[in-house]
């Protein structure tokens, strides 16, 4: 499967699969002896998802028998469960204290598996617009109905593809473009060309009231250079021999889900663009400064990105 550009895909397929790649490093960082984030929904997903390289998360002695394709495996996964856990609770910090300065509203950008509206002790009347994929969104509010978990914020599914008229939608679903807004884009921006990120940017800028807030993971240029290409594009056929050996999909078939091109520097466009920039923090400081650094001996071992928070004076 090739990325085109009016590709949709499900949960277990194309870009919805690495959703559950983020929700398995989740789990596991929750169900570690000292977890620096607690997402009690995580491992639901994993498991009503079905068979597929993401159960590797959900038992420690999978990686063990990985050792004969990099004997680096253990480590290179603890690597990343590190990142997605320092870069979980980069976002959950991020919207519990917009919300506590008063931003009644949070539009989650590419929401996947994210399940903020349901473990984070929001105050009352706060509203979390998810927009995703609808099947995505359909499979995670499935999977916590069945389990008869309640939302904590008040949730709303805006199910399209930010390719498309999400503003549109967005608007239709009860946004109201008159009050402040704590927006993310997790996760999100190198599934989109470099002129689709711009247009994202621009549409949140154009919907953001005074006093709104954006967090983003940003990704510096290096990550879109040649040579990161080549270390993910073998980390990528690591991980497809892991599926196979495993018995799982041959994830190989996803072809590269990334749009390889440079693009503005989002610290850059939103400077530009009337944002104050208040964070800008490397994943590997925060990384260590939450207790996760990782090792020197692994090479590229985490995204080159960039943890960044602006606001609209």
């Amino acid at each position: 499967m090739v990325r085109t550009d009016d590709d949709t895909w499900d949960i277990n397929e194309s870009v919805g699969a690495t959703a559950l790649g983020v929700a398995g490093g989740r789990a596991a960082e929750t169900n570690s002896a000292d977890p620096l984030i607690s997402d009690p929904y995580a491992q639901l997903f994993l498991e009503a998802a079905g068979d597929g390289i993401w159960k590797i998360y959900l038992d420690g002695e999978l990686a063990a028998e990985l050792a004969d394709l990099d004997t680096q495996f253990g480590e290179r996964m603890q690597a990343m469960i590190g990142y997605t856990a320092s870069r979980t609770k980069f976002f959950d910090e991020f919207f519990l204290d917009a919300a506590a300065a008063g931003i009644e509203q949070v539009v989650i950008l590419a929401a996947g598996l994210d399940s903020r509206a349901w473990r984070l002790q929001w105050p009352e009347g706060r509203v979390v617009f998810e927009i995703d994929q609808p099947k995505v969104l359909a499979f995670k509010i499935q999977t916590l109905e069945a389990h008869e978990v309640a939302s904590i914020a008040k949730q709303v599914c805006v199910g399209i593809d930010l390719r498309q008229d999400w503003p549109k939608a967005l608007v239709d679903a009860g946004f109201d473009i008159s009050a402040p807004t704590a927006w993310s884009a997790e996760g999100l921006l190198p599934y989109l060309t470099s002129a689709a990120q711009d247009l994202l940017f621009e549409r949140i800028r154009s919907l953001s009231a005074q006093g709104s807030r954006v967090a983003v993971e940003a990704f510096t240029n290096e990550f879109f250079g040649a040579e990161s290409f080549a270390r993910r594009a073998e980390q990528m056929e690591r991980y497809r021999e892991a599926a196979k050996k495993l018995g799982g999909k041959d994830i190989g078939e996803s072809g590269n889900l990334l749009y390889e091109e440079e693009r503005v520097e989002v610290v850059d466009w939103l400077r530009a663009h009337g944002w104050d920039v208040t964070t800008a923090t490397g994943a590997e400081d925060l990384m260590a400064g939450n207790n996760r650094a990782v090792p020197s001996s692994l090479d590229g071992a985490v995204p080159e990105s960039v943890f960044v928070e602006a606001r609209l004076p």
